[in-house]
């Protein structure tokens, strides 16, 4: 089913469409945990110095919408500067006893929950605003989630070109191929943003679009 869906769109339109691009607003999109901050503070941090936000083993550690302006990456002589957005994660359903299994209070908790589900409806609104995603999937999961395949067909209806990172390669579990065959018609790169590792096969992901 969801070999059908993406039949024939992704690699070629993305590819395409990076080649008129020089400057691109690009955001960091996926479900919770799966390394949205982690990813786009190892980028900041090798092109800026400076992260983006701070990430926890709690879900929706993100909880608004950040940015970061002007990251501009070279490799292999190519350049492009990009405007990274890092969005909170998107969920079909936030709990609050979800973060009370963390050791979160009730109060805190529901406070939580109420401010994770704003950033969903948050990073809805900002995929107006984006020229190009990262979908960003833990690779140790089942890439055929309810909400991964909702936030790669709401791409796909909005016609934003998608590069996909299946991260966490670093765990025993992770299985690149498996979001490769779920996704066969986008490119997908297997990296761990935690280690650093394959973080140079992104960027020439990323790059050699333009």
């Amino acid at each position: 089913m969801v070999i059908k869906i993406f039949k024939n769109f992704g690699k070629r339109f993305f590819s395409n469409w990076f080649k008129r691009k020089k400057h691109v607003k690009i955001g960091f999109y996926g479900p919770p945990n799966a390394g949205k901050t982690s990813l786009a503070n190892k980028i900041c941090k090798d092109w800026t110095g400076e992260e983006i936000g701070k990430v926890s083993k709690i879900p929706h550690e993100t909880r608004n919408v950040q940015f970061k302006e002007k990251v501009e990456i070279k490799y292999k002589n190519k350049v492009m500067t990009f405007k990274l957005v890092d969005t909170p994660g998107i969920a079909t359903k936030i709990d609050y006893e979800d973060f009370i299994k963390f050791g979160v209070k009730k109060k805190v908790a529901q406070k939580r929950a109420k401010e994770a589900t704003q950033g969903v409806i948050e990073s809805i609104k900002w995929l107006e605003d984006m020229e190009a995603v990262v979908v960003v999937l833990d690779a140790s999961k089942s890439p055929y989630s309810q909400v991964n395949i909702t936030i790669i067909g709401n791409l796909l209806a909005r016609k934003i070109p998608v590069l996909i990172v299946a991260n966490k390669i670093d765990l025993k579990r992770a299985n690149t191929k498996r979001v490769e065959a779920a996704f066969p018609e986008y490119d997908v790169v297997g990296v761990s943003a935690k280690f650093g590792k394959n973080i140079e096969e992104f960027y020439e992901s990323l790059l050699r679009k333009k």
